[in-house]
């Protein structure tokens, strides 16, 4: 890291230190900027380079993280829990959590209370299928191999939510997928929670054709982050979502596979099945 480098990671590390200890006062990116002796227009695109995110969208993070601190560990109102981290009410509340969190303050804070989530398992050609789904779309559908630890697993991620044992048209219609190409599938609802930089890279990961592969590099660079390959691939590893959104289909930039949340095996089967389908 030369002298140059070494200024600029001081004044990013100064900027994250201001808005963790004054997120509650909701600094504008002018006083974050001045605070570190920059131009807004210079500290932006900075603080971007470096931190994978803009100065707004990290404040916004910061923001719903001590909201989440305060909604698990509290009895507070969700107008209370407003006033605590800064915003303006409950309206500020919501938008940010819908937007970092892919849901409702009260839907987190409920821990998937009143929601109704379908689940069923299901064969395919790399093994057997837990699929879940609420009234929104598809929440989760993984391959598993004990049943039983599967919908356990699910349990913990929706706690307080009602489960049926049924098959519904939303399960149905996600589960095409693995009889033909993704992009000929008229409609399947997704119902994800995710960070917006996530939602981002999962979303790339559906433009990746059947049959081809990607790099990491190729997602960042897709999404216009180009430094983020190791943020890209954390979001990868946290897809919920098996084969429909196709994580499998990247690879590293030395062309080694890889590894893969379902297993590396099942990745090498069905890079290779579908490679195989393209020849047909």
């Amino acid at each position: 890291m030369n002298e140059q480098e070494y200024i600029n990671y001081t004044r990013i590390a100064e900027a994250i230190e201001y808005i963790q200890k004054n997120f509650t006062e909701q600094p504008t990116l002018d006083e974050i900027a001045e605070r570190v002796n920059l131009s807004p227009f210079h500290f932006q695109r900075l603080f971007t380079d470096w931190a994978g995110v803009s100065p707004k969208k990290f404040l916004q993070f910061t923001s719903v993280q001590h909201a989440k601190k305060i909604l698990n560990n509290s009895k507070s109102t969700l107008f209370e829990t407003a006033y605590k981290t800064g915003l303006s009410g409950t309206g500020r509340l919501h938008d940010l959590f819908v937007k970092i969190e892919g849901m409702t303050p009260g839907e987190y804070k409920n821990k998937g209370e009143n929601l109704t989530i379908n689940y069923s398992f299901t064969e395919s050609k790399f093994g057997r299928i837990l699929v879940a789904s609420t009234h929104k779309g598809i929440c989760d559908m993984g391959f598993v191999e004990n049943k039983e630890i599967a919908f356990l697993e699910l349990q913990k991620r929706f706690p307080k939510a009602s489960f049926i044992h049924q098959t519904d048209e939303i399960q149905q219609n996600a589960l095409q997928i693995y009889t033909q190409d993704w992009s000929k599938i008229n409609e399947i609802k997704l119902h994800l929670k995710g960070t917006d930089f996530q939602l981002k890279v999962w979303e790339a990961l559906l433009k990746i054709p059947k049959g081809n592969l990607a790099t990491y590099g190729n997602i960042a660079n897709s999404i216009n982050k180009p430094n983020a390959s190791r943020a890209v691939g954390t979001a990868i590893g946290n897809n919920p979502i098996a084969f429909l959104i196709p994580c499998h289909r990247v690879i590293q930039s030395t062309g080694v596979f890889g590894g893969y949340k379902w297993g590396t095996t099942r990745k090498t089967a069905i890079i290779g099945w579908e490679a195989s389908q393209n020849n047909v």
